[in-house]
């Protein structure tokens, strides 16, 4: 963990105190609810990450609408989260919520295809230009699934992914550099085999170290977003995606881009906006406006090649899908979602906002001659306590974890929820100008009180 400079520890930690007890002070029903949910949740939680949330206790939300979400305690947030992606579309969408209900009263599973299932795979083809899709319950499936057929597909058994990146709980993805060893990333329990055996790890950014991991000839695929997100914003330097696909090409190497995050760049994901050729991409989170889905596109020849065993006795004992997934309450919310949001209009209204946002953050910075930064990739931004890292490893190594917590819990003392482990905010066209600009004050005031100028 870097300390950011100009900081002084002391202040940092006296204004965090005050902070948690004015935390502690303001949700007294969230404080009882954590009480009761620790005697039967394991940790406390029913998901392990619901523990990361600034505070020392979890804020328990009771509802949650366009921008905007409500605590127990009765206290209103603009929500710069949306559910880590899942959400983008802004909460509980009217058009969807009734469309799960209609589905709901019709039946929910069956483990048949539903009448929306091809109309959902028309539209991601649309978007993304991949000719065949299938469904996933999550990004995390998906991306597993689709390693499972690259493997087969080449006959090769490694995968390679970037140094630092983060594709869901996929055993071959939770891999990292240690000098020019593969380990496991730190915080992975139980792996169940050593990591260097089934992953190359290159960092982003650096074409020639990925040419060096394909030409040992055993790559199977390289799993990658087309901009790291989930280390913080990392953006692609000129050319080097260009690079990505022509040293994979040229390796016999299929290419997936994972667009999970990725999609706040467009309709379309970073695949459209950028006009990249991979031959598969994953999307999931904010596909089903709430609801878990994910989905999987493949091109024209990887479906050729795919067909036959899919098609084959055993593809159910084959490692992909699930009793669950491609179910009809799953697409018919997908199929709701892609209709009424994640449009190139939504998209024109959630862009500014993101700029408004970068812009007013940027602003405070300069003024301070503070040496952060703030990165943007579509309707989504964030601010860094460093220079823009060019690669995962000095994205992590940037991480001031006591000077984060401080600024989310500042930020959510004052009605502004973050998305935790990073200082990133997601942008909807339910958001509005007013709530960016509550975001420039209080990240003014917070820097402020940190440099005693309050």
């Amino acid at each position: 963990m870097t300390l950011v400079p100009a900081i002084d520890r002391s202040r940092l930690a006296s204004l965090r105190e005050a902070e948690e007890q004015r935390f502690r002070e303001t949700h007294p029903r969230s404080a009882a609810l954590a009480a009761e949910a620790r005697g039967s949740l394991l940790a406390g939680v029913p998901m392990p990450w619901m523990t990361r949330w600034p505070g020392s206790f979890p804020l328990f939300f009771d509802r949650a609408s366009g921008a905007r979400f409500t605590d127990v305690d009765g206290l209103e947030y603009v929500d710069l989260c949306l559910g880590d992606t899942g959400a983008m579309t802004g909460h509980a969408l009217p058009e969807v919520a009734e469309a799960i209900h209609q589905r709901a009263l019709t039946g929910i599973t069956t483990m048949l295809p539903s009448t929306d299932a091809a109309w959902v795979a028309e539209e991601l083809r649309r978007r993304f230009g991949m000719a065949r899709w299938q469904m996933a319950m999550s990004a995390t499936d998906a991306n597993r699934f689709v390693l499972r057929f690259a493997r087969h597909l080449t006959g090769r058994p490694k995968v390679a992914v970037m140094d630092w990146c983060y594709h869901g709980t996929v055993d071959e993805t939770l891999a990292v550099l240690d000098g020019d060893r593969v380990v496991p990333r730190p915080g992975a329990l139980g792996p169940q085999v050593d990591v260097a055996e089934t992953t190359r790890v290159v960092p982003f950014n650096d074409a020639g170290a990925l040419e060096r991991a394909l030409a040992h000839g055993d790559v199977a695929c390289v799993l990658m977003e087309p901009a790291l997100t989930n280390i913080g914003i990392v953006l692609p330097e000129e050319g080097y995606l260009e690079d990505v696909r022509r040293l994979t090409r040229e390796a016999g190497t299929l290419l997936v881009i994972d667009e999970t995050h990725t999609l706040c760049a467009g309709p379309g994901g970073c695949t459209r906006a950028w006009g990249l050729d991979p031959d598969i991409v994953v999307v999931g989170k904010p596909i089903g406006g709430g609801v878990p889905a994910a989905a999987y596109g493949v091109s024209q020849e990887v479906a050729d090649r795919l067909t036959p065993t899919m098609l084959s006795h055993d593809i159910d004992v084959a490692g992909v899908g699930g009793t669950l997934t491609g179910n009809a309450l799953a697409l018919a919310a997908v199929r709701r979602t892609l209709s009424v949001a994640l449009r190139d209009e939504d998209f024109a209204q959630a862009f500014p906002l993101a700029q408004r946002f970068a812009d007013g953050v940027a602003g405070v910075i300069a003024e301070h001659g503070l040496p952060w930064h703030v990165q943007l990739l579509g309707a989504r931004a964030e601010y860094w306590f460093c220079p823009p890292p060019r690669d995962g490893a000095a994205a992590a190594a940037a991480v001031d974890e006591e000077l984060e917590g401080f600024m989310h819990l500042w930020a959510l003392n004052r009605g502004i929820l973050l998305t935790p482990f990073h200082n990133m905010a997601l942008f909807s066209p339910h958001h509005s100008p007013s709530d960016v600009d509550l975001h420039t004050r209080v990240f003014r005031e917070a820097v402020e009180a940190l440099l005693g100028e309050a």
